[in-house]
């Protein structure tokens, strides 16, 4: 399983994001975008033009920001997506 997140400067819903991941024990890798443009550029063409974090993928797929996140968690979809 891949989890990634992309976060950047003083973001509230990056830190939630995190959180509720950590919450179920699951590993993630975390791009800072705030002062790299290049990872920014990277982060908006993986995420169909999104320019907000966080943006969150989970094995290729692209889950979108914290409320994407918490929504799926909520419906028992985010159990589907990492099995």
């Amino acid at each position: 399983m891949d989890i990634i997140i992309y976060t950047g400067p003083m973001c509230p819903y990056c830190e939630k994001a995190k959180a509720l991941l950590q919450s179920k024990s699951l590993d993630y890798q975390e791009i800072y975008v705030g002062d790299n443009p290049d990872l920014m550029m990277e982060m908006i063409e993986k995420a169909n033009g999104k320019r907000s974090v966080p943006q969150i993928f989970i094995n290729d797929t692209h889950v979108g920001g914290y409320d994407d996140l918490y929504a799926i968690d909520r419906s028992g979809d985010l159990e589907k997506l990492l099995s």
